[in-house]
C-alpha cells in the first residue's frame, strides 16, 4: 500500500462517483480529492493541452487556489507557453509552478550528447519529465491527472482512483468517461483558451522534437513518437 492510500476498498470509493451528471464524474471526484487532502499534498501535473484545460476550469470551481505543476522541459511549443500566458490570465489565483529540470538543454548536451530526444527519448523523458515529477510529487500524496480511457489503448483501463507504484502515492483521473468530442464541446461553451496547435490536427501536444500533427484518423497519441514504439513518456506508465 503507498504512502497515499488510506482505504481499503477502492471500489467503493469510486462508486461514490455518479457519472450520470454532467461532468461524468468529473467534479465529483475533484470535489472529493481537494476535501481528502490537504492543499499541501495534492497537486495538478498540467501539460495545458485540451484536457489540462477542462479540468483547470473544473478545479478553479472547487479549489481557486490550486496548485498546478507545469513540466517545462525547454522543449515545448510557443503555443503552449502562450497557453498558459492566457490561463494565469483568466484564472489569476491558481498557484501555477513551471517545473523545470536540473539539467538545461546545453548541460544536457554535454553530458549525454546533442539531441538527446533523438538517440535516447525515454532517458530524455526521464531527466526532462519523470525526474522533475517525482521530485514534484515527494512531499504529496495525490496528483490529478487528465487521463481519457478513450485516448489509447493504455489508458483504457483507467480509473478515478489508481495506486500509481512509480511515484509511490494516489494518481487521480477526474475525466477518464469524457470522450475528444465532449472535452472540446466544454472548451467551446465555456469559452475557454486553448492551445492553437489543436486547431492544425496536433491533439496530444508535447515537446516539439517528439510531436507531429496527425491525419484525420490516427488516434489522440498518433503524433507523440512517431515512427518508433514509444506511446509514453513515462509519467503514466
Amino acid at each position: 500500500m503507498t504512502k497515499a492510500v488510506t482505504y481499503e476498498n477502492w471500489n467503493q470509493i469510486s462508486d461514490t462517483f455518479s457519472v450520470e451528471d454532467q461532468t461524468k464524474g468529473a467534479r465529483a471526484v475533484l470535489e472529493w480529492a481537494y476535501s481528502q487532502y490537504p492543499e499541501e499534498k495534492i497537486v495538478y501535473a498540467s501539460s495545458f493541452g485540451a484536457e489540462a484545460i477542462v479540468l483547470i476550469d473544473l478545479i478553479y470551481q472547487v479549489k481557486k487556489d490550486a496548485h498546478i505543476v507545469f513540466l517545462d522541459t525547454g522543449l515545448h511549443f510557443p503555443e503552449t507557453y502562450e497557453v498558459i500566458d492566457k490561463i494565469e490570465e483568466r484564472f489569476p489565483e491558481l498557484q501555477i509552478e513551471r517545473k523545470t529540470p536540473k539539467l538545461s538543454l546545453d548541460e544536457q548536451a554535454a553530458e549525454y550528447g546533442s539531441a538527446l530526444w533523438k538517440r535516447e527519448p525515454n532517458q530524455c523523458c526521464q531527466i526532462r519529465k519523470v525526474i522533475p515529477l517525482r521530485e514534484a510529487l515527494t512531499p504529496r500524496e495525490a496528483w490529478i491527472s487528465g487521463l481519457r480511457r478513450e485516448q489509447s489503448p493504455t489508458r483504457k483501463d483507467t480509473q478515478f482512483l489508481n495506486k500509481d507504484e512509480k511515484f509511490q502515492n494516489i494518481k487521480i483521473c477526474p475525466l477518464i468517461h469524457w470522450t475528444w468530442d465532449e472535452v472540446w464541446e466544454y472548451i467551446k461553451e465555456k469559452d475557454l483558451p486553448y492551445n492553437q496547435l489543436h486547431d492544425q490536427n496536433y491533439p496530444s501536444i508535447g515537446c516539439f522534437p517528439c510531436t507531429q500533427a496527425v491525419g484525420t484518423n490516427g488516434d489522440s497519441r498518433a503524433g507523440r513518437w512517431s515512427g518508433s514504439s514509444k506511446t509514453e513518456c513515462g509519467l503514466h506508465s
